[in-house]
């Protein structure tokens, strides 16, 4: 009897020994899943930023980084309205008068309340500064800054503004900035900069990374992660790679390369919107040969830009027609695509004195899209005696050489980063951009006056016959050869949540969530 007690005993204490195993083990593996829980958001970039200071530069890849850290007075909705954000009301007092009421309590990265002495403060350094932002800022009346009270600020333009608006929206030229911040951090303020966002500045490792943490006293919802973390990986197939591996949850600009192997992964998805841009190749049109509009127009005319943006992007994107994208307000549809006609070009380039063609120089970054249409871009002029030597330049390198006017021929791209139109044309054609932004220092007086006649006007048929009317000009006059429009294609990795493209360029991550963060 004793021995069969004990024979019960010991399996019923075996069965329990098993039972309490199997719930340590159920323990073990809920907290390890929670360990697991991702607390850090990777992104992989294109290229490094130039610098964290909205006024000193106006290129994509540093403005995916700000669109993280700092705010504007305004947004846009999702109908490409623009609405309050850091102004929690505005008012149009006249055509050249806004009232901008700031919402009361939000914090700067460093503490400091956000007050209208902030946003006079970054208006009037932005107007000091112009640059690559002169076209976003130059309405605004450097002797139009009325400070109300802390929370109040009237800005008046010099002339009426339809543009002016849409402009605040803009990340080099609408972000606020705080004044003491700035003051602090002196010539070093790109690398310390400080904004109301729901980032926060953490570190930079040039070349390498940006570090950024979420801001605990944001004002709006918070973000679901503690921490940021933005790769540069200039490469296109290491970006894939990356995010294959899960090195990197979010990877930009997936090469045509590359969209098939993100789209056939389970562990990936493959996300497209149109986005804004143009690419385009363009001429020095203050050095001879390029100087002569018949020259321009010749190599516009040799060039077969149909086939170049197939033979490149291979279904993404399309093949652009003028200097405004088909999603920016008074895109021109009826310019139709450009002819290509080699015995045209040959005729013209004869007539400008070119007869037996010359030797140029076609610069280009190290983005391969770039270098592949560059490459058949010189196979195409060899038609009409244009002898073509291409040179890849380092990004850094290549925006200061465009700023010195030192190019030929050069290859980029330009992103309306508002709907209006006027972000599409003045900053890359106005003759008081150049060398900011219009690297072409393209002039002309008919486009100077529609350009700045336009932006007076308010919505109607008349300012849509003007922007018409500015399409075919450049269209004629052919400072840019239109390549192609762009397409915003991003990989994700598949727990990843809320991440909506941008057609600018640039893409807000605060929404950004893992699946296991619902």
């Amino acid at each position: 009897m004793f021995k069969k007690n004990y024979k019960l005993l010991a399996m019923f204490l075996t069965i329990m020994l098993l039972v309490a195993g199997l719930s340590g083990c159920g323990q073990s593996s809920n907290e390890a899943a929670t360990a697991e829980v991702k607390d850090s958001l990777v992104v992989a970039t294109t290229y490094d930023a130039k610098s964290l200071d909205p006024h000193a530069t106006n290129d994509v890849a540093s403005s995916n980084v700000m669109q993280q850290i700092y705010e504007n007075l305004v947004t846009l909705d999702e109908n490409n309205q623009v609405i309050p954000q850091l102004a929690e009301k505005f008012e149009k007092l006249d055509d050249k008068t806004y009232k901008f009421y700031l919402r009361k309590g939000v914090k700067f990265h460093n503490g400091e309340e956000l007050k209208a002495s902030d946003v006079k403060f970054t208006f009037e350094r932005a107007l000091a500064k112009g640059g690559s932002i002169k076209h976003i800022v130059g309405d605004i009346d450097p002797n139009g800054f009325e400070i109300v009270d802390d929370y109040t600020i009237i800005i008046r333009t010099k002339v009426p503004s339809t543009a002016f608006l849409p402009s605040l929206i803009h990340v080099g030229g609408g972000s606020i900035l705080n004044e003491k911040a700035v003051k602090e951090a002196g010539d070093d303020y790109g690398m310390n900069p400080v904004g109301t966002g729901p980032f926060k500045f953490v570190s930079w490792a040039k070349g390498d990374k940006i570090v950024l943490k979420r801001n605990e006293d944001y004002y709006g919802e918070k973000p679901k992660f503690s921490e940021l973390v933005i790769r540069a990986i200039p490469e296109a197939t290491n970006r894939t790679i990356e995010l294959e591996s899960g090195g990197v949850d979010i990877a930009y600009s997936i090469t045509p390369n590359d969209v098939s192997r993100v789209e056939e992964n389970p562990d990936l998805k493959l996300l497209r919107k149109i986005d804004n841009s143009t690419t385009y190749l363009g001429f020095n049109c203050e050095k001879a040969p390029f100087d002569d509009e018949r020259v321009r127009q010749a190599i516009s005319y040799a060039l077969d830009t149909e086939s170049i943006v197939k033979s490149v992007f291979r279904g993404v994107g399309g093949v652009a027609i003028g200097p405004v994208a088909p999603n920016v307000n008074y895109y021109n549809a009826n310019l139709g695509k450009p002819d290509y006609d080699v015995e045209k070009a040959k005729k013209l380039l004869a007539e400008a004195g070119y007869k037996d063609g010359f030797k140029t120089v076609l610069w280009t970054n190290d983005k391969k899209e770039r270098i592949d249409m560059a490459t058949i871009i010189q196979n195409q002029l060899k038609q009409i005696g244009i002898e073509v030597e291409i040179q890849v330049l380092e990004w850094s390198a290549y925006l200061e050489g465009l700023k010195q006017k030192q190019q030929d021929m050069f290859i980029v791209g330009w992103t309306c980063q508002t709907p209006d139109p006027d972000m599409a044309l003045y900053g890359p054609f106005h003759s008081s951009m150049k060398g900011n932004n219009n690297f072409t220092f393209f002039g002309d007086e008919k486009v100077d006056e529609l350009i700045e006649k336009g932006r007076l006007l308010e919505d109607s048929k008349e300012r849509q016959e003007v922007y018409y009317e500015i399409q075919k000009l450049i269209r004629e006059k052919s400072p840019w050869v239109f390549l192609n429009n762009g397409e915003q294609v991003v990989g994700v990795r598949k727990n990843v949540k809320g991440f909506t493209p941008s057609p600018f360029g640039y893409h807000k991550l605060y929404n950004v969530y893992f699946e296991d963060q619902q």
